[in-house]
């Protein structure tokens, strides 16, 4: 993310600074201009392995330096989307302490939970390589700073995935503000469970649609009326060329109140059976299980869309799997190598907050090399 971002950039205003940040901070920065100025660097770290997605912090440092008139020394200690450890310093930041204490507060904002959510979204394209993922985070966010941070760093942690295991990672986001993040010119996505409601049938709501998008993939939620297997083949029925041609889609969103339509524990446990017997040789937790044959988006549900639409001959159609896919469920899902082609999701984001708090400590005081006790770890490997 940069000044070229399509969301309004943070703010450069001094005032606003100081408004925004903490008061111990600005105190400070009285005192500083009341007892001289020195030079000092900050070691900036997470206390959790995290993906490094420090672009849009250091971009900002560096607006606000251009901004000043002023320099910051910003040494990043890794590239974006590199693997980093607990406690290790994410980058050195060097420049006069009047102008660098006040930003403490709104640069670190811009850093953990973005560094986390990179590493969930890299964990999650890595457990399901063969699977491409969609960006649903602009519902879970607070604003359009955080929805853009936490974009961007779908698209770092997918970016890395690529690399490092060729997976298909994230294709591009729900909206259109952060498309660009993904390579993308617009949002993707067809409908919600409103539009189907307002059709009054999942098929209505189906040939809305294409009459007015008749030239985009269409992707339905069947779950609405709670007739997944039954609605799912009224639809591809009806547009068995598109269904053909591989631009039909099923989004699996069944909530976690009820079993997909046909399903229940026992026949759950069979479908489960059919297609990956070794799946319960192995300790699985409770929630594991009802993700595995449980209500709601299960495997044992994934695999059943599967069966009704091959034995239906609608072998193109895809399945796009969404409802609480974080890099736990993945993981599960990826063991029994559920047959999804799309995974929707917002739950890359963040889910223990605390996790994702990034600290700043002074480590130098122009020559002098200080930092407080217990964080020795911080300071440059001597030479």
């Amino acid at each position: 993310m940069s000044t070229s971002s399509p969301l309004p950039p943070p703010s450069l205003d001094p005032a606003e600074i100081t408004a925004l940040t903490d008061s111990y901070f600005t105190r400070t920065r009285r005192i500083v201009e009341r007892f001289g100025d020195i030079d000092v660097t900050y070691a900036v770290f997470m206390r959790r392995p995290v993906l490094f997605a420090c672009k849009p912090a250091i971009d900002w440092l560096g607006d606000i330096a251009r901004a000043r008139g002023v320099t910051f020394a910003i040494e990043p200690r890794f590239a974006e989307g590199d693997r980093v450890g607990a406690g290790e310093p994410l980058f050195y930041l060097t420049g006069s302490f009047r102008h660098l204490v006040e930003l403490e507060t709104l640069y670190l904002q811009k850093l953990g939970a973005a560094c986390v959510a990179a590493f969930n979204a890299y964990a999650m394209a890595c457990e399901l390589p063969h699977v491409a993922f969609l960006a649903m985070e602009a519902r879970h966010t607070t604003g359009p700073e955080m929805m853009a941070l936490m974009a961007y760093a779908a698209s770092v942690g997918s970016a890395a995935a690529k690399r490092d295991v060729g997976a298909k990672g994230f294709i591009g986001g729900a909206n259109d503000a952060t498309a660009a993040f993904f390579g993308a010119a617009a949002g993707l996505g067809t409908m919600p469970h409103a539009l189907i409601g307002y059709a009054g049938s999942t098929l209505r709501a189906a040939e809305m649609f294409v009459e007015t998008f008749p030239d985009t993939p269409l992707t339905i939620l069947p779950d609405y009326y709670g007739r997944e297997v039954t609605d799912t083949l009224e639809v591809c029925r009806r547009f068995p060329e598109m269904a053909a041609a591989g631009r039909l889609s099923v989004r699996l969103d069944t909530h976690g109140g009820r079993f997909l339509e046909g399903l229940d524990p026992q026949i759950s446990y069979g479908v489960l059976e059919r297609h990956a017997p070794q799946s319960f040789r192995q300790y699985r937790t409770e929630e594991e299980l009802k993700w595995l044959v449980g209500t709601g988006v299960s495997a044992a549900a994934i695999f059943r869309l599967r069966e009704v639409l091959d034995a239906a001959g609608f072998p193109a159609v895809k399945i796009v799997a969404s409802s609480g896919f974080g890099p736990a469920k993945c993981k599960v899902m990826a063991s029994v190598k559920a047959p999804i082609d799309v995974v929707g999701t917002g739950s890359f984001l963040p889910a223990d907050w605390p996790e994702t708090y990034a600290t700043a400590d002074i480590i130098r005081y122009g020559e002098r090399e200080s930092v407080k006790i217990g964080r020795e770890f911080l300071l440059r490997p001597k030479l």
